[in-house]
This record gives structure tokens, sequence and C-alpha cells, in this order.
């Protein structure tokens, strides 16, 4: 079984590339695909092929709209899945606010707690955190788009309320990961202006996790439909690339795998003229 090494997140390493497992019937592009154990393990399997670094399991779909799940049903779809990938040589992450879900999850071999309320949501998920000495990844996330937001500075309140979370909780710095949350509770042009300033995300001290695979912002304009989003994901990650970020979750691991491949190496061999 692998084991998480905050040395991975080095900024002098190669960029990670996170696999999306949705075990959800409703998921905005692939659910239902692999609500099956047997099938999850093969995607799992295939994406680990494909280069993912991560496999990112989610029992409850997070897109606009989608039903609440009660912890029980998500634990019933998360456990079976996770006793069948944790001897893959590979991290696994748990995509989950509630904390009696994450520590369940910890409990049967998951590494990474990935709460895309940045452990706002559950008022003891950060004590789960620290508990069970695992990284956490904490996503910028709003109830609703408000257009007239300063986003960067809506942002910058957010991760310091998560951040002295993480801190009083006991979470070692290392261990502290932020995702900006594209797509979650932003306008077209705020998702775009996360983009666009992405490198200014280095000052928190972090690694940052773009996540914007086959969402709507690509969507909107491309005019396409989530399944034909690959090119536009692509894009949209080597920019964050370019700004810093140091983990991409993604639907398409072999795209994703080769493209931060590219990235590292023009990094490196590109140093290497000088």
């Amino acid at each position: 079984m692998a084991e998480f090494n905050h040395q991975m997140l080095d900024n002098s390493k190669r960029p990670l590339v996170m696999g999306i497992l949705n075990v959800t019937p409703d998921s905005f592009s692939d659910g239902g695909q692999f609500d099956a154990p047997a099938a999850a393990l093969i995607h799992a399997k295939e994406m680990i092929a494909e280069g993912a670094d991560i496999i990112d399991v989610g029992g409850e779909s997070t897109r606009p709209g989608a039903t609440f799940v009660e912890e029980q049903a998500e634990l019933d779809r998360v456990l079976p899945v996770l006793d069948l990938l944790k001897n893959l040589p590979v991290l696994i992450s748990i995509d989950t606010y509630k904390a009696r879900v994450a520590a369940e999850a910890c409990k049967a071999g998951a590494h990474i707690i990935n709460d895309v309320w940045g452990l706002q949501k559950d008022p003891d998920m950060a004590r789960v955190v620290a508990d069970a000495g695992v990284p956490v990844i904490m996503m910028y996330n709003r109830v609703e788009v408000d257009d007239t937001l300063d986003v960067m500075a809506d942002m910058e309140q957010f991760f310091a309320h998560s951040l002295k979370l993480a801190r009083d909780a006991g979470i070692p710095a290392e261990h502290q990961i932020l995702d900006p949350g594209f797509g979650f509770g932003k306008s077209l042009s705020q998702n775009y202006e996360i983009l666009k300033r992405f490198s200014e995300l280095k000052k928190y001290g972090c690694p940052v996790l773009a996540g914007a695979s086959r969402k709507r912002m690509i969507g909107y304009i491309l005019e396409n439909e989530a399944s034909d989003r690959m090119c536009g994901s692509l894009a949209v990650h080597t920019l964050a690339l370019a700004g810093g970020a140091q983990i991409i979750r993604a639907h398409d691991v072999k795209a994703h795998a080769d493209a931060t491949r590219i990235y590292q190496a023009m990094k490196e061999l590109g140093s290497s003229q000088e």
C-alpha cells in the first residue's frame, strides 16, 4: 500500500495527477458508471496504469442541485470500494465534507481527506483530520453565486478561516493543501479571474490543487457537453500548472499525466540550457 510522503508535493517535483472515482449514481459527468465496487476497482486500475498518483473516491455528488446523501448511505458506497483499493500502489483520497465518513474512510485505508467545504461544514472535521494524521485538501466553496463579489478577496477570507481551523486542531502545515474550487458557487467570470490570478495562491505557502475537469466553465466557452471537454480541461489545467498548481484533479488521467510530464520537462530542460 502506498504511503503519503509530503515531499511528493514539493514544488521541485512533478505535479501529481488525482484521478476522479465517483461511486455515485448522479455525478455530473460519470454518475452511475463506477458505483459498483467491481467497476470502481477496474477503473481505478485503469487510472493507475494511465499515470494517476492519487485516486479520489467520492460517495456524494457535489454538482449543483445534487441530492443530499446521509452519512450511512455515503459510507455504504465508499467503504466497499476502499476495501478493494487499499492495497493498490497509489494514494487514496476520500472526497467528503462529513467528519464521520472521513474518519471511517481513513480507518479503511484512505491517505488524504478532500473536503469541498474547507473544514467549515462539519465542526468535527478538523479534529478528525488531526487525529488521523493525514493531509487535508481545503476547498474554497460558496452556497450561491454573487456576481458582484470580489472573488479573490472572498477566497482570502475563506482560506484564512480554514487555515486557522487547521492550525487550531493541530494539523501540521505540511498536511495543508488548498483548492480554489473552480465551479463551486462562482460565476463564469469569477472562475476565469481565479485562473488568471492562480499564481497569487502561492502566498499561502501550501500546495494548491486545480480541479476544473469537464466543468461548466469550460462548456460555456466551448459550447459542448461534459464528455467533450477533455481538451478544454487540459487547457485550464495547463494554465493552472503555469500558475503553480501541484495537484491536478481530472477525469481524463492519461492526457493530464502526459501534460504534467511535458510541463515538468519544460521546467527541467529549460533550466539546463541557462
